[in-house]
């Protein structure tokens, strides 16, 4: 497949979220009585964009781009690591700040990774397979499918894996970080319409999933 300026636009669009969300989710939030990190708006258009390429490129390139914003997001907190390291100079006074907001912890960054993996591609696959079954009718029914799935997955390994064992595991945290995303998913299911007839039609493919192998650690076939 030749790859389009709109499919690099899409893909810059996934990775930039994924990495914005990892930054803006030290800050936590208070909306009526629920507790949400800041990233509760941003990370859900990760899946939304993944919806997206799974739907109009299939699922073999959507791996490839969950792939490479793993990998992104690796480069992105090995450096900010670096910059953490480094002496400050002498009349620096940020230094913990740095370290507050960008010092990632190792057992967040492991219950981060895991969880984004587990649940992007799990989203990309029953997209893909729904797809099949459907025959092309009723997105909405597998966008929002999908991401219940996926950002249940997801949300729910992270806060386990993060903050099991410590005072600050609720676990509710996990149902208001699922009903938050998919909620979130279904009242942009208009604009996921709207981006995905758009690049079929500019694009002109449709891609169905039926000789894919789901293999997620496989890079073609």
């Amino acid at each position: 497949m030749n790859i389009s300026h709109r499919l690099v636009i899409i893909t810059a669009i996934f990775i930039t979220c994924l990495i914005t969300a990892n930054i803006i989710a030290v800050k936590v939030i208070s909306l009526g009585p629920f507790i949400l990190p800041a990233a509760i708006f941003v990370f859900p258009l990760s899946y939304i964009f993944g919806d997206v390429l799974t739907e109009v490129y299939g699922y073999r390139l959507a791996r490839r781009v969950i792939w490479l914003g793993f990998i992104c997001n690796l480069v992105f907190v090995f450096f900010a690591w670096v910059g953490q390291v480094l002496p400050p100079a002498p009349f620096w006074e940020a230094q913990e700040a740095y370290k507050s907001i960008l010092g990632f912890a190792p057992r967040l960054l492991a219950a981060s990774f895991c969880g984004y993996l587990a649940g992007e591609f799990v989203n990309s696959f029953i997209l893909a397979k729904m797809k099949i079954l459907t025959k092309g009718r009723w997105l909405w029914s597998r966008t929002i499918g999908s991401t219940v799935v996926g950002q249940g997955l997801d949300t729910s390994i992270f806060i386990t894996l993060a903050f099991i064992g410590t005072p600050s595991f609720v676990p509710v945290m996990i149902l208001h970080h699922w009903l938050a995303k998919t909620v979130i998913e279904a009242v942009l299911t208009p604009a996921t319409y709207a981006i995905v007839n758009w690049l079929k039609q500019k694009e002109g493919i449709d891609t169905y999933d039926y000789e894919t192998r789901y293999n997620p650690f496989m890079i073609s076939g």
